[in-house]
């Protein structure tokens, strides 16, 4: 189904679908300021986010408009979110293991931005 990404996990889905996948757990951990999914998931959102942290502390605003689609988000990410963390180098979110899943087991974790 998907081919194999360089040091990515496939999480079961196409490129395209992975990309969009990531597209909107970020903008929703950008509103939200925590979300709950899975670990594999979790796990690949948290280096794709704290990317588009750090841009927008650069003031690249294109580069994160061409991720984050949400105009309330996107404001908010400028104008809330890159000036939290100005001071810090690094390490914006982090991930707490949470009970698994009851209708499948799976491994579930909650991703959020630290304070």
């Amino acid at each position: 189904m998907a081919s194999k990404a360089l040091g990515r996990r496939q999480l079961g889905v196409t490129s395209s679908h992975r990309r969009a996948l990531l597209r909107n757990m970020a903008t929703s951990l950008f509103k939200h300021e925590r979300i709950e999914t899975t670990i594999a998931k979790a796990k690949e959102l948290r280096p794709y986010a704290e990317k588009l942290i750090t841009h927008a502390k650069k003031g690249e605003r294109f580069m994160v408009r061409r991720q984050i689609h949400d105009k309330l988000v996107f404001e908010k990410l400028f104008d809330v979110l890159a000036p939290r963390y100005a001071q810090r180098p690094g390490g914006y979110t982090r991930i707490l293991r949470l009970a698994p899943r009851l209708g499948d087991n799976a491994t579930r974790g909650m991703i959020m931005l630290v304070s």
